[in-house]
């Protein structure tokens, strides 16, 4: 996996629908899929075992966990939403499987923003945060693995840290 990625803290003033969130790319490997079985009690072989996964489920090799996937979305949108955002919703659909060894990209696209008249969840005082709607993907190339929808809360510019 890449190290850390280290971007500005982005400010909802300046966010504009369309933008693009960075993209993370990543390479996923057999010692991270059995770490992360281990990790999240996940004893299902078809992530773990090869010849599990081709004789007995049909599949050419191990697979990368759904949740893995999620999880490296959620942090391609905490990457960008830096220090001062807040993930406020995400639901995501696993649509199509991938296998380790292949270069995984994780974004998306802001869709809409409002301001939030309500002091979003006590991250700040009113309107110190607007929310930004986000349309987000893990791919594998052109295919759209996990397909879904995220909020986010970012600062208003000229609020207190």
């Amino acid at each position: 996996m890449s190290g850390q990625r280290v971007f500005d803290q982005p400010f909802f003033d300046d966010i504009a629908v369309g933008d693009q969130i960075p993209t993370l790319t990543v390479t996923v490997d057999e010692t991270q899929l059995f770490f992360f079985s281990a990790a999240t009690y996940n004893a299902h072989r078809i992530h773990y075992d090869k010849q599990w996964a081709r004789e007995v489920e049909g599949y050419d090799d191990v697979l990368v966990h759904g949740p893995l996937q999620a999880a490296l979305l959620a942090r391609a949108i905490g990457d960008w939403i830096g220090g001062r955002g807040r993930l406020v919703s995400f639901s995501v659909q696993n649509r199509a499987v991938a296998h380790p060894g292949e270069a995984l990209s994780f974004g998306g696209e802001v869709t809409a923003k409002r301001l939030d008249d309500n002091g979003f969840g006590g991250f700040g005082g009113f309107g110190d945060y607007g929310l930004v709607d986000l349309a987000i993907a893990g791919r594998r190339g052109a295919t759209v693995l996990m397909p879904g929808t995220a909020t986010v809360a970012l600062p208003r510019r000229g609020t207190a840290p």
